[in-house]
């Protein structure tokens, strides 16, 4: 291995978020930014004008780069320009750099391609893993993946991985249940007002809402439904129906507004869908994880946000 594979190695160690797409971004326009004007870099030179983020990083700037890789997949839609620590990583990563250029060992090539494998690496990577354990309850297998959103939320610096995951296995229930076509799906970050969307999914006369912090403002979204004849259901995490209750009863529409958790809202279907046979919840689960993850593929740029599906058809665990 080269010096500065070691370094970067090293580097990536002391310093994990470098392998989230914030951090590749980070290191991909720090990197090309060492090409074009020369080592050592002053790591203060690269902040903005503003001095709260980083000079060149954005969304252009590393589309640019991995595409004159071959790369056409969207590593982060703000180039991780809005991710916390970006600054942080810059100041290590310049400090890596510099050190290689002093020690006679900086190849900016080579560390380039490090990194660009790295970020081929990221998208080849999975996201949460689901195993049906017949050992838990169908909730809990269902919470488990909710489970795993979060902590790769908690990694991720900002991304809503749960609040996407939520839309999407309602979407794909609403595909399962009433088929593919009759319901329009967007990305996570499309907000409703851009699209004219009265709720995240309108089925006939009903306007589904899809949350993981309840707000007054969805309550006033919920409001103007009644007034245009639409029923609003709100679906959130089981810990944010108890918010929800709150909020309506303090706008006198707590009985004019239904209100489900996620996990009720996803199990009692799937009973249901699979005639209360125990041993066929599994395939109905495999069909809606498997619409959840089309679904993605089409609407969402972060891969990570798949599910790898495992032990669902076979009954292995």
């Amino acid at each position: 291995m080269s010096a500065t594979s070691k370094a970067l190695e090293t580097l990536c160690k002391k310093h994990p978020k470098f392998l989230k797409k914030g951090g590749l971004c980070v290191a991909l326009v720090v990197t090309e930014t060492a090409k074009s004007k020369g080592l050592p870099l002053e790591p203060e030179a690269l902040r903005t004008d503003e001095g709260g983020q980083v000079a060149g990083l954005g969304k252009a700037a590393v589309q640019s780069i991995l595409e004159a890789h071959g790369i056409t997949k969207v590593l982060a839609e703000e180039g991780g320009r809005t991710s916390r620590g970006s600054l942080g990583l810059m100041h290590a990563y310049v400090g890596c750099l510099n050190d290689l250029y002093e020690h006679g060992n900086m190849q900016l090539n080579e560390a380039l391609a490090w990194w660009i494998e790295k970020v081929r690496i990221h998208f080849a990577s999975e996201g949460p893993k689901f195993h049906f354990d017949p050992g838990k309850s169908l909730r809990s297998n269902i919470e488990d993946l909710l489970r795993q959103a979060q902590e790769l939320q908690a990694d991720a610096g900002g991304a809503n991985y749960v609040g996407a995951m939520l839309q999407h296995l309602v979407g794909a229930k609403l595909d399962v249940v009433l088929g593919e076509g009759k319901v329009e799906h967007h990305g996570s970050s499309v907000a409703d007002h851009s699209t004219q969307r009265t709720a995240d999914y309108q089925i006939e006369t009903v306007a589904i809402h899809v949350t993981t912090h309840p707000s007054e403002a969805l309550i006033r979204k919920c409001a103007a439904n009644l007034q245009t004849g639409l029923k609003p259901l709100i679906i959130t995490l089981g810990d944010g129906v108890a918010g929800v209750t709150f909020l309506l009863k303090n706008s006198d529409m707590v009985d004019r507004v239904d209100v489900l958790d996620i996990g009720q809202f996803l199990t009692a279907n799937i009973y249901e869908r699979s005639l209360f046979k125990a041993a066929d919840c599994r395939i109905t689960l495999s069909k809606l994880l498997e619409r959840y993850n089309a679904i993605v593929g089409t609407c969402e740029t972060d891969p990570s946000l798949r599910i790898k599906l495992g032990g669902l058809g076979s009954g292995k665990t």
